[in-house]
């Protein structure tokens, strides 16, 4: 199964620009504006509202404002669910994101949904090896492929751990912003859906790299819609697929992404499945993630 209309967000409780992770994100602006943290929290309120009336379940935990955890909106980095019950947690770069393993979280989740085990990566942290969740992957959960883009958040040895433990093959590649910097997380360049995948094929410069990636993508029989570089810095590949209650499909992104899609695009995608987008512009300047960052896909049984 690739969607789920289980989604876990976190409420923020100061959210701003985070220096610790600026030095390796291209996509942070810091604007220096005193408001940004009530700005950030009306931005997320509305988008919780907008995908509630699509009837979807969203877990909202309040972060704590102890310890202080400035990009804890972006619960993927951290933490996975799978159908099978288990749980991954994951080594962060920055060292005060990795406060966000509160376990707040993790008993509100425990308490909803059926845990079986848990798997923890978080060791890596001492070796400074790093694989930020599915930020650093973007998972085709029904064929079992996690791709990857090799950045210093997401270092291959531990992306091989999680599939040898998971049972995923990996896809590895290159990726590099319109700066020539390498993209920071997967994510941001590309997004599998259930019969389709948006990517920024541009971002690969290795042809072999290039070709291998849409041969996978092939194999697995998805259509592949690709963007641009500037359609990816407007945060167009930053897409989550999900499902409501009575398993209608719907494609979650921000506001600034779906404008900048062309009606081709727009036309192509809507041909399977429905459009959800929220402007969320403070939450992705200063944070440097948009739509797919902030949501957590729940797999777990229900109680």
């Amino acid at each position: 199964m690739q969607t789920t209309s289980h989604i876990l967000m976190i409420r923020p409780s100061h959210f701003e620009y985070n220096a610790e992770t600026a030095v390796n994100n291209s996509f942070q602006i810091n604007s220096g504006d005193h408001s940004v943290p009530q700005k950030a929290l009306q931005e997320f309120d509305l988008f919780v509202d907008v995908l509630e009336n699509y009837g979807i379940d969203v877990t909202v935990i309040q972060d704590t404002a102890v310890p202080y955890t400035p990009d804890s909106i972006f619960p993927n980095n951290w933490i996975s669910f799978h159908s099978d019950g288990t749980i991954c947690l994951y080594p962060m770069f920055a060292e005060n994101r990795r406060k966000e393993r509160k376990p707040t979280v993790l008993n509100t989740i425990a308490a909803k949904f059926e845990l079986s085990s848990t798997v923890d990566f978080t060791e890596q942290e001492e070796r400074e090896r790093y694989l930020e969740g599915t930020g650093s992957m973007v998972l085709d959960r029904e064929n079992k492929v996690a791709y990857a883009c090799i950045s210093v958040r997401t270092d291959e040895n531990v992306l091989q751990q999680f599939c040898d433990e998971m049972g995923y093959t990996p896809i590895v590649f290159e990726a590099l912003d319109i700066e020539g910097f390498p993209i920071y997380h997967t994510n941001v360049m590309m997004c599998v859906a259930d019969r389709y995948v948006v990517v920024c094929l541009d971002s690969i410069s290795n042809e072999i790299e290039k070709q291998e990636l849409v041969a996978a993508l092939l194999a697995t029989n998805k259509v592949i819609i690709p963007i641009s570089l500037d359609q990816m810095n407007h945060f167009a590949g930053n897409m989550l697929q999900v499902e409501n209650s009575m398993g209608t499909k719907y494609l979650v992104m921000s506001s600034q992404a779906f404008h900048s899609l062309s009606i081709d695009q727009t036309n192509k995608l809507i041909s399977f499945n429905e459009i959800i987008h929220s402007d969320i512009s403070t939450i992705e300047s200063n944070g440097g993630g948009s739509a797919r960052c902030m949501m957590a896909e729940v797999f777990l049984p229900l109680k």
